[in-house]
């Protein structure tokens, strides 16, 4: 099997240890614009060739893991060169977008559209880890349009990799996901940017810095390479999130300005539900 996986970063080359350890016959040629990128895999084995987008009419799948916005150009160049039995998988952020640019595509039949719910802070070939998508789950929009063949195909690689499956339309998809993934980016970001901006010394952030602080923030460490082409792909959705969130922030400074510490206690009380939520939905 001829994997070739454009993008070799914390997604695409988790994937590779793991469809490595899963398919020992595989083959993984990695691609990508960073050269160094491509050495660095080398060496840590997530690849076993360079390649380029010309070699991909070789492929049986090709995974394609790089920002949104480049996504986009970039699957119609590799629609355009792979053999008729290939299987293309995008694992973007946003999915309408990209779904839309390719619906009329000759080859629409070989592509599938997903997303992994999964990942850390960190970026490049050196965030690679193995199992990174073992209980995840990966939404797949407009499975209806891909080639019955291809969908088995798909699936038994997710399967194997440990993944739960949801379908949903892509519009749905970049909704929800700007709540629960888009909307916590920013907010991380820009609590980072409150205390970098007020906090002068990073001495006094560094040893005053609670594990609440540290969780937060964490995905403030967060690429903006990828990060912005979401934001963008996004925007509609995430600037309706915004004005909920900001909403919400104001009623909350409204009632400590009030004195209102009752109604606070009651706010974080409802929110506490959160916890069940996350504990896990029978």
């Amino acid at each position: 099997m001829n994997v070739y996986i454009i993008g070799i970063g914390l997604i695409g080359g988790s994937m590779s240890l793991d469809i490595q350890q899963k398919y020992p016959e595989a083959t993984i040629y990695g691609i990508d614009v960073n050269d160094a990128h491509l050495q660095e895999a080398l060496q840590r084995q997530l690849i076993h060739e360079k390649a380029t987008l010309q070699n991909v009419q070789n492929a049986d799948i090709v995974i394609i893991t790089i920002p949104v916005h480049a996504s986009i150009k970039i699957i119609t160049e590799v629609l355009d060169t792979i053999n008729d039995d290939a299987l293309v998988i995008d694992a973007g952020s946003t999915k309408e977008k990209i779904c839309e640019s390719i619906a009329a595509h000759p080859r629409r039949r070989n592509f599938l559209a997903a997303h992994p719910i999964a990942g850390t802070e960190y970026s490049g070939p050196s965030a690679a880890i193995q199992c990174l998508f073992d209980g995840k789950t990966n939404i797949i929009c407009e499975v209806e349009k891909t080639a019955f063949s291809l969908q088995e195909k798909a699936l038994e690689v997710f399967k194997n990799l440990g993944m739960r499956i949801r379908y949903m339309d892509p519009k749905s998809h970049d909704k929800h996901i700007a709540y629960v993934s888009h909307l916590s980016h920013i907010s991380s970001f820009m609590l980072g940017k409150t205390v970098i901006e007020k906090e002068k010394n990073e001495r006094d952030i560094f040893d005053l810095a609670g594990s609440g602080f540290a969780s937060t923030v964490r995905l403030a460490k967060s690429s903006p390479d990828m990060w912005t082409p979401i934001f963008e792909q996004n925007k509609v959705n995430v600037i309706e999130t915004l004005d909920e969130y900001i909403a919400n922030l104001q009623e909350f400074k409204s009632l400590m300005l009030q004195d209102n510490f009752e109604g606070i206690y009651k706010e974080m009380e409802n929110t506490n539900h959160i916890k069940k939520i996350l504990k896990g939905i029978e």
